[in-house]
């Protein structure tokens, strides 16, 4: 699905809610079309929809996204790059040095509240466009659960936060103050109760790709109750995605585990069967360094690619890149003997050793790189600034994710895990994918499984942090218990407000 328009309105600006967002309201008069002359017809209802969609997938100029900064967060990378303070965002989030002023947290704020803004004008216009009754009922729920996955990760990421369920009056906005955490996840767990009725089962992958189906709804409101400690009511949502028979496909939605691993990170494979919802990504954005984050291209494959890259004969067609985010040597003792490794992780010092192919040592190098997101040759942009425009998806959610979650909320909930019981299909099924053979479901087995299955994709940290097992395993990272499982309020959102820093951050919230 296309996610850039080609026009400016008001409504599509990134309007932020404060005033340290104001350098990103530049638009030229003549550009722009007012609100009041908005949401008259079905098409512009469609476009206002894909502005939505936009903040989704919006990736920051600094060449990062949220993927990257939960991997430099996490005990199974680092940040690397080419020195200390190169993509400092990372740094500060690799080594929880982050503070008000630094880090990624502005992005992270920016996002989710520009998503937020238009979903909510999107909701209060929409019911007067003269349209299909059910095309209307989809781009409503759609919007729903799109504003339900911004405030899920916002509420993470910082507990105390703004709830806003309509535009906000521009003379207010210095008045808006922040909701207890159980008022959001409220309003996400009603945005996605109401919206999955109205959504397809499925889409047409190659018109509408990206775009939210029932499946996808449902696995993310199962996600909200198992980090709610609601474990039955996850168990259930989940249930219906992963289907009645794990391992085998689902027969209303169609989600099946790819028999090949491997094949989930081949550009070709976008919308597969296991894709429950991904980010989209293109080639033909044309995007330029004028403005990075603006490129449609998947800016993950860029940065994780070595530097200096020089392939001999036989060599993998890696792009060179920038170093960044590579796994640790820990890690890869942990996967070395696992099925998963050569797809997870790309081995530069064995290459070099083998005298295959060289690579120059970025910052705290270790030589292994994370092969899922390599940008290859064979993908690159045919035109364009070749290195911003990387067309390979980003999986927001993924089956083989969706079973080992369910069989977590049903371990939580007390439910049988023996042999042959459905916690133990489902963990099972994700081994049995790649050839290994079924283990106990035990909490330590789940938290294993989660590690090498997912690794690199952006949901360590997060994990960590539900478990209740950052602070000693990032410890040697600098996290500090009470503290890192947030992320400090931007500066620029307290400033002439009412906002209140969190307490974690020398805050009084």
């Amino acid at each position: 699905m296309k996610r850039k328009i080609t026009y400016a309105i008001v409504i599509l600006a990134g309007l932020q809610l404060f005033g340290g967002c104001k350098k990103y309201l530049e638009i030229s008069p003549q550009e722009r079309i007012l609100l009041d002359n908005y949401y008259k017809t079905p098409a512009e209802a469609k476009a206002a929809l894909v502005a939505i969609y936009d903040r989704f997938g919006f990736q920051t100029g600094g060449l990062y996204d949220k993927v990257a900064i939960m991997c430099a967060a996490s005990d199974d990378q680092i940040a690397g790059g080419g020195g200390p303070s190169d993509i400092n965002d990372l740094q500060v989030v690799n080594n929880f040095t982050l503070n008000a002023t630094t880090g990624p947290q502005g992005y992270l704020w920016n996002k989710g509240y520009a998503g937020i803004f238009r979903a909510n004008v999107f909701l209060s216009k929409i019911g007067d466009i003269n349209m299909d009754a059910t095309t209307k009922a989809s781009y409503i729920a759609e919007a729903k659960t799109l504003r339900a996955i911004f405030y899920f990760d916002l509420v993470r990421f910082f507990k105390n936060i703004p709830l806003l369920t309509s535009a906000v009056d521009p003379k207010e906005i210095y008045n808006v103050v922040q909701a207890p955490p159980a008022e959001v996840y409220a309003l996400i767990e009603k945005d996605l109760t109401e919206a999955i009725p109205g959504l397809p089962n499925t889409v047409v992958a190659r018109t509408d790709g990206g775009r939210i189906t029932k499946g996808a709804a449902q696995a993310m409101l199962g996600k909200v109750y198992l980090w709610q400690g609601k474990n039955a009511q996850a168990a259930e949502q989940l249930a219906i995605v992963n289907g009645a028979t794990p391992g085998q496909p689902n027969a209303v939605y169609g989600y099946r585990l790819l028999p090949n691993f491997g094949d989930l990170f081949k550009v070709a494979n976008k919308f597969n069967s296991e894709s429950i919802l991904e980010i989209v990504h293109a080639n033909s954005s044309n995007g330029g360094w004028g403005d990075a984050g603006a490129s449609e291209g998947n800016l993950l494959n860029i940065i994780v690619g070595p530097r200096g890259y020089k392939p001999g004969p036989g060599a993998p067609d890696y792009y060179s890149g920038y170093s960044f985010l590579l796994f640790t040597k820990e890690f890869f003792d942990f996967i070395h003997f696992d099925p998963r490794n050569k797809a997870t992780v790309a081995n530069l010092d064995s290459l070099e050793k083998n005298g295959i192919a060289t690579y120059e040592k970025g910052y705290q190098n270790t030589g292994y790189f994370l092969e899922k997101t390599i940008g290859r040759v064979a993908d690159k942009a045919p035109t364009g600034q070749t290195e911003l425009n990387f067309p390979q998806n980003s999986y927001e959610i993924r089956l083989a994710d969706t079973y080992l979650l369910e069989a977590e909320a049903l371990l939580n909930n007390n439910a049988a895990v023996g042999a042959g019981s459905r916690a133990y299909q489902l963990l099972n099924a994700v081994r049995a994918r790649v050839g290994l053979n079924p283990v106990a479901v035990t909490l330590d087995n789940i938290i294993r499984e989660r590690r090498l299955e997912l690794a690199g994709e952006g949901h360590r940290f997060l994990d960590l942090v539900r478990w209740g097992k950052a602070a000693t395993v990032l410890a040697y990272k600098g996290f500090k218990s009470g503290k890192n499982e947030i992320f400090p309020i931007p500066q620029a959102e307290l400033a002439n407000t009412k906002l209140e820093q969190n307490k974690e951050y020398g805050g009084t919230k």
